[in-house]
């Protein structure tokens, strides 16, 4: 069978990579918090060479940071970074919907629905992580329509510069805003009109870029 290929598997330096990505975007390992490589290795049971390969990939997204004496931290958030990739996000959103407006239908809608009631579950108990796995799910049935891998691809490469900064920031009126916002859009796809579509995702993704990036009151938290 020509068209059969081996199956691969995550190599220990992409496995390690996933988790330590995974722990710093979900803030289990602090901004600023020390990274020791021979630790890291002796954590998960392996040689210290595929830790040392994760690091730098990791150093390469902007994740961690090494210093000229050899030491390596996880990086301090950087909002204005943020703020520049919350405007690239925000476009790429609107043009996923601008591709995806001819194929919304009512169980695409139905998926929105329950992902939006998720959210405002997840709101209400204050649960920050399954609060944004919601909201990504409620944005991704719109980029899923949109068939465009590309979008989702660009996507995931800026997801680590904003996600920090959504979870250290998050705020519950935050969330009932971005509810808000989402029945907002369901309405619209409901009515028939999509050709605004575009722009109400634009200015859901800006409107929460302007609330962590700017608001005076949360920069020194």
């Amino acid at each position: 069978m020509k068209n059969i290929s081996q199956i691969t598997r995550l190599s220990l330096r992409e496995q390690i990579y996933d988790q330590l990505k995974a722990a710093i975007i979900q803030l289990e390992l602090k901004p600023g918090e020390r990274i020791n490589d021979k630790l890291l290795a002796e954590q998960f049971g392996v040689s210290r060479t595929p830790v040392r390969e994760a690091l730098k990939k990791l150093e390469d997204d902007g994740l961690i940071v090494t210093s000229p004496g050899s030491e390596t931290t996880v990086s301090l958030i950087d909002q204005a970074q943020a703020q520049h990739a919350f405007v690239i996000v925000a476009s790429l959103h609107a043009l996923a919907a601008k591709l995806a407006a001819p194929h919304l239908t009512e169980q695409h809608v139905r998926f929105m629905q329950e992902y939006n009631k998720e959210l405002l579950e997840a709101v209400q108990r204050k649960d920050r992580l399954n609060a944004i796995k919601s909201d990504d799910q409620f944005h991704y049935v719109i980029l899923e329509a949109a068939n465009n891998p590309e979008i989702i691809t660009t996507l995931n490469g800026l997801l680590p510069k904003i996600r920090r900064l959504e979870l250290l920031k998050f705020n519950s009126l935050d969330g009932l805003s971005s509810v808000e916002q989402h029945n907002s859009i369901i309405d619209y796809i409901l009515s028939g009109k999509k050709e605004e579509l575009p722009t109400l995702l634009e200015k859901n993704w800006l409107s929460l870029a302007h609330y962590l990036t700017e608001n005076k009151e949360l920069k020194d938290e």
